[in-house]
């Protein structure tokens, strides 16, 4: 690790990565590339230049990648109605293997001998990082600062006065302390005051959704376009993937949609409290469902559904680029052939309330499932149905009678 030249860093700005961009060169002696993805942080990219110069980065790439994290990153998960753990809809998840893939290339590009990130030995993201790095190249060097026998910061609070001493800009404070990560499909909250499950998250805290109590009391209806399980127009307005997800964050957050307040199972082995906003991706995820519910055939839809806990497994888990994780995005994508049409949602206080469904492949036939009278089904037929069913039921219980 002494003979790395060149170093590209996963840099965001905020504390870890302002101080690993310091420690680095001071440590290695090593050239720094900065490397900043635009995955729909918005102001938290103002003056990320400067900085990154200023702390010691020979150069910084800011890629937008926005388009192509919704597209082929939220959009395929959501395809899968991929959910950790019953609750998390893996908004970081998603983000670091995109991150991981453009770090390598800037990597080639620039000649360097090694990636860094700013991800602790506790977390899940030094996996998902790592895993990418190495699925994309076997060769790379990595620098993990927290588990480098260098690294001598052992808290937060100590990496905060060591930039203060070096004079690095920070938004973070003592006071509150708390990790932040911000993407187009969530911000998540960790630390300070959340590491005590029993603690309320402060109102403040919170940084794209309103508290339902303090949404509007009129509630707000949309209408989303599928194509083949994509969203692609929002009340009738053709979109983009990103500009439709920031658009219905807006909306949505605005109504109080898509708080989440969970204690969830590192893959390193511990329990960890997080806090989520996902606003926009929480009314697509419920409009899909709706949506399948009229297009998809039951026991396809029973397939798909006792996957979703291992989809969404690999994808927490770090292991977006693995070949189990690609062949199940192909079948879950096999089945949202006929995923298409349109859903209306009721937005209010908190809630997403679906109120109707529409598709030209819709499997729904009201001449079959109408409690009027209807000419193309014989009632009588079920006598049959139940008896075959019940069968291997009846056999048991006169076995007990005998008994």
């Amino acid at each position: 690790m002494k003979e790395i030249r060149k170093v590209v860093l996963a840099y965001s700005g905020g504390l870890d990565t302002s101080v690993i961009l310091k420690w680095l060169t001071e440590t290695y002696g090593c050239e720094v590339v900065a490397f900043a993805a635009d995955i729909g942080q918005k102001e938290e990219l103002d003056g990320l230049e400067a900085k990154a110069l200023a702390t010691g980065a020979s150069k910084i790439y800011i890629e937008d990648l926005r388009e192509e994290f919704v597209r082929d990153f939220v959009f395929p998960a959501l395809r899968a109605n991929a959910v950790y753990e019953g609750t998390y809809l893996l908004g970081t998840s998603l983000a670091r293997p995109l991150i991981a893939k453009k770090q390598i290339e800037i990597a080639a590009l620039e000649g360097a001998d090694a990636v860094s990130h700013g991800s602790t030995g506790k977390g899940n993201d030094q996996v998902r990082f790592e895993l990418g790095y190495l699925a994309l190249n076997p060769t790379i060097k990595i620098i993990a600062p927290w588990r480098d026998e260098n690294w001598k910061f052992t808290s937060r609070e100590a990496m905060i006065d060591y930039a203060q001493t070096n004079s690095i800009p920070l938004t973070i404070t003592k006071s509150k302390p708390y990790s932040s990560d911000r993407n187009l499909l969530h911000v998540s909250h960790e630390g300070g005051i959340l590491e005590d499950p029993w603690e309320e998250p402060p109102e403040d805290m919170f940084t794209v959704t309103v508290a339902p109590e303090a949404a509007p009391d009129r509630a707000t209806h949309l209408e989303i376009e599928y194509v083949r399980g994509n969203p692609v127009s929002l009340n009738g307005e053709p979109l983009s993937p990103a500009l439709l997800l920031d658009r219905l964050n807006a909306v949505a957050g605005a109504n109080g949609i898509g708080r989440v307040d969970m204690v969830e199972n590192r893959f390193v082995g511990m329990k960890s409290r997080g806090v989520y906003e996902t606003p926009g991706g929480t009314v697509l995820w419920m409009a899909h469902r709706a949506l399948e519910s009229l297009t998809m055939d039951r026991e396809v839809m029973s397939l798909r559904d006792g996957l979703i806990p291992r989809y969404a497994q690999l994808v927490y888990n770090g292991f977006w680029f693995a070949p189990e994780r690609e062949i199940l995005q192909k079948l879950i994508d096999e089945t949202q052939t006929n995923v298409t049409g349109r859903v209306r949602v009721k937005l209010y206080k908190g809630n997403c309330i679906v109120t109707g469904r529409q598709s030209p492949h819709s499997l729904y036939r009201e001449d079959f499932a109408t409690f009027g009278a209807d000419q193309v089904y014989d009632q009588k037929d079920a006598t049959g149905f139940i008896r075959i069913n019940a069968l291997r039921l009846r056999i048991q219980a006169l076995d007990r009678q005998r008994s």
